[in-house]
């Protein structure tokens, strides 16, 4: 018996949708058409704004449930885990003079072939941080994924 784990690259897919978009991404990862997604962008010096704005756009795909507790949690744990990498570690932004302008993506679905394994959310932004001056950023990406 093996106990090879078969999944798919989520977190790829959820990367290529921040990065080109749906038509792009799909058309590199045509079998990833089963998972959901939605995808946006958010510029601002407040994380606040960030984290609202990728959860607001979750909830009115209907990417997640608001009245299930789990879901909502499982998508914020994403949403901070993919802003630590934009923000390497340091969750701050206005606070120390930064902003950001980004595109984000949020894919969910069943990444293992086995679906005892359950759903996940996979959370992607790129785009610029730096300085609020512009031509003072530079580019960065953050990729989050947690468990439903």
């Amino acid at each position: 018996m093996s106990s090879e784990i078969h999944q798919k690259s989520f977190g790829k897919y959820a990367t290529l949708l921040a990065l080109l978009g749906e038509k792009p991404a799909l058309e590199l990862m045509p079998d990833h058409r089963e998972f959901s997604m939605v995808t946006g962008k958010v510029g601002s010096m407040d994380l606040k704004k960030v984290i609202s704005s990728v959860e607001t756009a979750a909830k009115r795909n209907e990417l997640i449930n608001p009245g299930i507790y789990r879901e909502t949690h499982a998508l914020y744990h994403a949403i901070i885990e993919a802003a630590e990498g934009v923000t390497h570690g340091k969750l701050s932004v206005g606070e120390v003079m930064r902003t950001v302008g980004l595109s984000f993506s949020v894919v969910r679905g069943y990444p293992y072939e086995d679906q005892n394994e359950g759903e996940w959310l996979a959370v992607c932004f790129y785009g610029t941080i730096g300085a609020p001056i512009k031509g003072k950023e530079h580019e960065t990406l953050g990729l989050g994924i947690n468990h439903i």
